[in-house]
């Protein structure tokens, strides 16, 4: 009995431990995320941003759980001041502001590519059609916020939220797909993501 015992403490252990790394990877996803925001082409109204590659990574990378979770860390750590924001923003009026709709589709679309993924095969070309999804899931939510915050009809919204980041957001989706195919594969094979549902280890 008491080996028993020791035996299912240990594997305990080891499943906390595992939920713990993907934890820390998760956070290692908001940095990036926060980094890579900083990659900007200034636009009038809204800038193109490394942000939107960033989520797709970590949404193929790490799937619906944890890519969403690293994009809801993402906001909550530029919510309370830390500069990670696109040109080195921060705080809730940006959130609240003509652009926070970009940051709040982030979510769905972090939890929609891997969602995505984990109901098809994580493969690049799946990858690929996940990421276009996503893109255009943050593109209209961003566009409509826009819309209604700047006061802009829909055609100006359309023009300045949508229209300029479709080329753009088809060569990241292209990015994400590729690296975070072969990023994931690596993690996996050196047992540094963790996943106890089968299906979204696949």
């Amino acid at each position: 009995m008491f080996g028993i015992y020791i035996s299912f403490r240990g594997g305990n252990f080891v499943e906390n431990r595992s939920k713990l790394q993907m934890l820390i990877v998760t956070a290692l996803f908001a940095a990036i995320t926060g980094i890579l925001a900083q990659v900007v082409i200034p636009l009038p109204l809204v800038p193109i941003t490394g942000q939107t590659l960033a989520i797709g990574l970590a949404a193929t990378i790490l799937g619906s759980r944890y890519g969403t979770l690293s994009s809801i860390l993402y906001i909550i750590i530029g919510a309370v001041g830390v500069p990670v924001f696109a040109q080195m923003t921060s705080g809730f009026g940006v959130i609240f502001g003509p652009t926070g709709g970009f940051l709040v589709g982030f979510i769905p679309t972090a939890f929609i590519i891997g969602y995505y993924l984990e109901k098809t095969k994580f493969t690049i070309l799946q990858a690929f059609i996940a990421n276009i999804i996503g893109m255009f899931v943050t593109l209209i939510i961003g566009t409509v916020w826009l819309k209604f915050v700047a006061d802009l009809s829909w055609m100006a919204a359309f023009m300045s939220g949508f229209a300029p980041f479709i080329v753009g957001g088809i060569i990241k989706a292209i990015l994400a797909a590729w690296i975070g195919i072969v990023v994931r594969n690596r993690l996996l094979s050196a047992n540094i993501l963790y996943f106890p549902s089968k299906s979204s280890a696949n």
